[in-house]
């Protein structure tokens, strides 16, 4: 029997969490770690922040710089996680197997599971709609015979998106053929550098 694998990723999961507290923030750029005159780094930022070119482990002076009229706020972890049990807590509706790879990112086995819910599409609309609805924050899944696609899958379509990868062969050949290798989980940018040449 073919595996189906779900990977579910919260978007931008601190500055979403945020957003949960102050929904007046919506729509502007938020950063959420040290101040932007302070020594540290910028832990997270909403998709707008990220539109000036912040990103997460940038100095936060640098993210200023880039975005100065962006919101600021320091992490509360407390809360986050808090947060993050609820969507676990819904993550266990779907499948008895639920791996945290972090307190914003797992893997499912849905294997056992899909029938209950006719395709493995409806059960991560159905998921994606359940973290929403108890969590208030959004999150991106992709589905996949095993962990390595589904992880791929889940940032195609992000932020709040869901990709049903290729399951036969040849098709995920296809699929993979023109993607550049950073997009292979755990390929960072030295190794990219390494394989250029080839």
């Amino acid at each position: 029997m073919t595996r189906t694998i779900l990977h579910v990723d919260m978007d931008a999961f601190f500055a979403s969490a945020e957003l949960t507290r102050h929904p007046e923030w919506r729509g502007k750029p938020v950063i959420v770690g040290s101040g932007p005159h302070e020594r540290g780094v910028v832990s997270t930022c909403s998709y707008e922040a990220r539109k000036f070119g912040v990103r997460s482990a940038m100095p936060s002076r640098t993210a200023y710089q880039r975005c100065p009229h962006a919101i600021f706020t320091p992490p509360d972890m407390a809360f986050y996680h808090a947060l993050s049990d609820k969507a676990f807590e819904v993550f266990s509706h779907y499948s008895p197997y639920v791996e945290a790879v972090s307190c914003d990112e797992a893997f499912l086995d849905i294997t056992g599971t899909v029938h209950l819910h006719g395709t493995a599409e409806r059960l991560g609309e159905a998921l994606r709609a359940e973290v929403r609805a108890a969590c208030g924050v959004t999150c991106s899944v992709g589905i996949a015979p095993n962990r390595l696609l589904a992880k791929i899958g889940s940032e195609q379509r992000k932020p709040d998106g869901l990709t049903l990868m290729p399951f036969e062969p040849g098709a995920i050949a296809a699929f993979l053929a023109p993607k550049p290798i950073g997009v292979l989980w755990g390929v960072g940018k030295k190794t990219v550098e390494a394989l250029r040449p080839y």
